[in-house]
């Protein structure tokens, strides 16, 4: 099973494909590399899960939904109710060339590696990444919303309620896709920004990817900006 959805954020369209079919995993991932040939080890790609929130003591719930994005293209792969994992995820996330970015992306990655066995081998920090570049160690304490704030100047909605919501249900309502979207949207957009990619690496020849301008450093970050 698998539906399409075009979901828009600041003038931008992203196309989203939730599925539970590892076939179309496999699909998504070659359209991606094949869409991206010439940059293959530069590649930025958004990361974030989703499980059902553990309400009551002693219960953890294991992830429902992986997120992946990369451009304007976002892969959520409802993985609970997958019948199996392909390869072609496990070679995806173990890629060292890709740079996997988030907040909080070493919690997400164990809880994958726990509960399906997943690797992420390359993956970078958001928040470090930003505290690093503009020595500010406020930006350590930002979460998702706060970061696309002062960062990307774009506002970012996180509904309390669908945070808090039925994550592991089969089909996902429309506000959970948009919601699971753009969390994975904003995350790669950053990483692009804050030049993830070139962590450990030297910076020669980068261009930000196909179909997309070479993206600047940000401006320094106002202190003001930061405190609000």
């Amino acid at each position: 099973m698998h539906s399409l959805h075009k979901i828009t954020f600041h003038g931008e369209q992203i196309h989203a494909c939730v599925t539970d079919d590892a076939s179309v995993v496999t699909r998504w991932i070659i359209d991606v590399e094949r869409s991206h040939l010439l940059w293959l080890n530069r590649l930025v790609v958004g990361l974030d899960i989703e499980w059902r929130p553990n309400l009551e003591p002693g219960v953890v719930h294991p992830v429902a939904t992986l997120q992946l994005c990369l451009g304007r293209s976002c892969l959520i792969f409802q993985i609970l109710h997958a019948e199996y994992i392909p390869g072609s995820l496990h070679a995806f996330l173990g890629n060292l060339n890709y740079t996997f970015v988030g907040v909080g992306i070493k919690d997400d990655a164990m809880k994958l590696r726990d509960d399906y066995g997943l690797t992420v081998s390359r993956m970078v920090d958001l928040r470090g990444l930003a505290v690093g570049r503009w020595r500010n160690l406020s930006l350590g304490y930002m979460g998702l919303k706060k970061l696309v704030k002062v960062i990307l100047r774009k506002d970012l909605e996180k509904p309390k309620d669908v945070t808090l919501s039925q994550w592991d249900d089969k089909v996902l309502t429309d506000r959970q896709v948009e919601y699971a979207c753009l969390d994975a949207f904003v995350t790669s957009e950053l990483g692009l920004a804050m030049q993830a990619w070139s962590v450990g690496r030297t910076r020669v020849g980068w261009c930000a990817g196909a179909n997309r301008a070479m993206m600047p450093v940000p401006p320094p970050i106002l202190l003001h900006q930061v405190r609000s």
